[in-house]
């Protein structure tokens, strides 16, 4: 419960923080281009808290009950009689340049912001982890590409890639152009190779949940040997015979190559009874084991047997692991932008191939798993919330920027439309637009509310 708490704490501070910045681009643009704003809301609903501002127009203030958004609310005549001296003040009578001017500055807002938390991060330093490739599993497209254990992935697509997160950026960049990965990467004896993925047949398969490296074959990080290092008195392992010191050597026929693949497979089954081989003085023997059921680091229920792997030895690779991510206040500038810029074309192209089919819908997370990422992210510090900041800015500016009726790019796409005839829609047009975006709408949540449920029961 208290993980739950703290989640849903970090999730409405993420979202209060991104939801104002959002709606005071909005407002500020407004302001400055003659529209009379009403009010100003963070929230939906009944306010918990409202004052007004001290200008002429005495704005509204509201802080409302239910923070999952926001709204601008301007002076309208389709929403009710307006003065005659401000009519000329109310958004349908403003320029089309001007209303589709304050519709973009909410998703502009978004993407600034994204571009001020990146720079702070770059600035202040961020520690990050290389893209080491810890493993490579047998019978798969990087090993037959002739990737190795303890290979650094230098760049990918001709992208320069000093972390993990860069390389996972590129991956799918490359993935979503012809399905070709082109990596160039370092061995530990300083050997550079170039090693081509080809996958332009599994973009789907590939880009659902944590299905990238899984199923390329790379383990990334470092990897230990499924040796037993540990066997917890009382648990499965131990009644059903186990020792320290038992290589595993596969669990119902299937090859385990890291102390990994081991916990992975039996993660995923609690409850189950497995059939496990390991190597005792070079002799295999198998044993029966019924899988326990307890929790994984996220609160989902995991399978778990009772054993522990060995220890491995950080510093030996501490050099080809970790790395620090800064630049200085200047160039931290254009590293930011430059950030911003990939992220925000890859979402783009991500939302693009679901539409079409081509991307797998799973990849859509809704505020259950926004909310789960949000306290994981916050407990690992200030940066790496910024970090978790910045990506959900650019998600909530680019899908405000599709043209659905009821969101920005909707009533952007409206507003051209009337510009381009020399009249305003009709109401009833207008009223389906809404109608339509609602449904589109309720769709879209009904698809992010599945996939954070099925992810969260491990389905």
């Amino acid at each position: 419960m208290l993980e739950i708490s703290w989640n849903i704490l970090a999730f409405i501070v993420a979202i209060s923080i991104l939801v104002a910045i959002h709606e005071y681009g909005h407002f500020w643009v407004a302001r400055r281009l003659g529209f009379k704003v009403l009010r100003f809301s963070i929230g939906f609903g009944r306010p918990l808290l409202r004052w007004r501002g001290k200008d002429a127009d005495q704005v509204e203030y509201w802080i409302s009950a239910i923070p999952l958004g926001g709204y601008v609310k301007m002076l309208d005549e389709r929403e009710g009689e307006v003065p005659p001296e401000e009519a000329h003040r109310a958004f349908n009578r403003r320029p089309v340049w001007a209303r589709i001017a304050v519709l973009a500055a909410g998703p502009g807002a978004n993407f600034l912001f994204a571009i001020v938390a990146y720079w702070v991060m770059f600035v202040s330093g961020v520690d990050e982890i290389t893209p080491y490739v810890g493993g490579v599993r047998a019978d798969t497209v990087a090993a037959a590409a002739g990737l190795r254990s303890d290979d650094v992935i230098e760049s990918v697509g001709g992208k320069p890639t000093e972390t993990l997160d860069q390389a996972l950026v590129a991956f799918f960049d490359e993935l979503l152009s012809d399905g070709v990965i082109e990596l160039a990467v370092v061995g530990a004896d300083g050997d550079r190779r170039d090693v081509a993925l080809d996958v332009s047949d599994r973009v789907s398969e590939l880009t659902e949940p944590d299905a990238l490296f899984d199923g390329l074959g790379i383990v990334i990080g470092p990897q230990v040997q499924p040796i037993v290092n540990r066997v917890v008195e009382g648990d499965p392992a131990d009644l059903a015979g186990l020792r320290t010191g038992d290589r595993i050597v596969s669990i119902d026929d299937q090859r385990i190559a890291y102390f990994s693949d081991a916990e992975r497979y039996i993660s995923a089954r609690p409850g189950e009874q497995v059939s496990l081989a390991v190597l005792r003085d070079n002799v295999v023997h198998e044993f029966q084991l019924n899988i326990g059921t307890g929790e994984n680091s996220a609160g989902q229920t995991a399978g778990r047997i009772g054993i522990a792997s060995p220890e491995y030895d950080r510093s030996s690779f501490a050099d080809r692991l970790y790395t620090v991510r800064r630049s200085g206040p200047i160039d931290a500038i254009g590293v930011a932008v430059d950030e911003t810029w990939q992220r925000t074309a890859l979402s783009a192209r991500f939302i693009g191939r679901m539409i079409t089919g081509e991307v797998s819908l799973k990849s859509a997370s809704g505020p259950i798993m926004i909310a789960s990422y949000a306290g994981d992210f916050a407990q690992a510090g200030f940066n790496r919330f910024l970090q978790f900041l910045a990506m959900i800015s650019i998600s909530l500016g680019i899908v405000n920027l599709l043209p659905v009726p009821i969101l920005d790019g909707g009533q952007i796409v409206m507003s051209a439309i009337e510009g381009i005839k020399g009249k305003p829609l009709s109401m009833r047009t207008a009223i389906i637009g809404q109608q339509i975006g609602l449904a589109m709408l309720i769709a879209l949540m009904g698809v992010v509310f599945y996939n954070d449920i099925t992810r969260l029961m491990g389905a």
